[in-house]
């Protein structure tokens, strides 16, 4: 077997293992050492393929929003908010590792590593505004709101909405729960910024 091929078995298995951990424990409570002894894989080979823990964690992060932003991708969505929804339902019902990393990585991102983490999850970041784009076209906007004010507004509001679940509110509840309670909540807050909360007056 070439080297270059035994290398990339050889990183596939840490990463592999990396992603059971840290979609079991979470970043904080996970460690190499964990890794080592649960998988029994060497440290001299988990530090010849990466630098330390930030290191792999942030390539489980990387695959992670690659995968799910390639899946939504593949679906054709268009303006489709409630299958979009569905969608993503499905991915992390499938792949409740994944759908931990994900989750942590933007609602509970380690300090030191914020900057990284957005700069991975910018390509997810801009499917999301273009399937809300694609449903803001479908609608009669208001003579005083533009496009651009609309995006603007989804993009605050969904800095505020995470924000939420990245509070003392859930700071001590089950990451299942906290998991199932974004996605709903998100379900509802992206209909209420399209369609409004109040009924109009006949």
């Amino acid at each position: 077997m070439k080297k270059e091929k035994k290398t990339e078995i050889t990183k596939e298995k840490i990463i592999v293992a990396a992603i059971e951990e840290f979609g079991t424990k979470g970043y904080i409570n996970s460690s190499l050492n964990n890794i080592c002894n649960n998988f029994k894989i060497s440290k001299g080979l988990i530090y010849h393929n990466f630098k330390n823990k930030d290191d792999l964690y942030l390539v489980c992060v990387r695959r992670c929003f690659l995968e799910v932003t390639e899946y939504l991708k593949a679906q054709n969505i268009g303006s489709d908010l409630h299958r979009y929804m569905e969608l993503r339902l499905k991915f992390f019902s499938k792949y409740p590792l994944y759908a931990r990393i994900f989750f942590e990585a933007i609602l509970q991102t380690p300090s030191k590593l914020i900057n990284e983490i957005k700069e991975i999850k910018s390509d997810f970041d801009e499917l999301n505004k273009s399937i809300y784009r694609s449903a803001l076209q479908n609608l009669t906007l208001r003579n005083d709101v533009t496009e651009k004010d609309a995006l603007e507004y989804y993009e605050i509001m969904q800095e505020m909405f995470n924000g939420y679940f990245s509070s003392s509110a859930y700071s001590n509840s089950d990451f299942t729960i906290l998991i199932s309670d974004h996605e709903e909540k998100l379900r509802k807050i992206l209909n209420f910024m399209l369609y409004g909360i109040a009924k109009e007056e006949e």
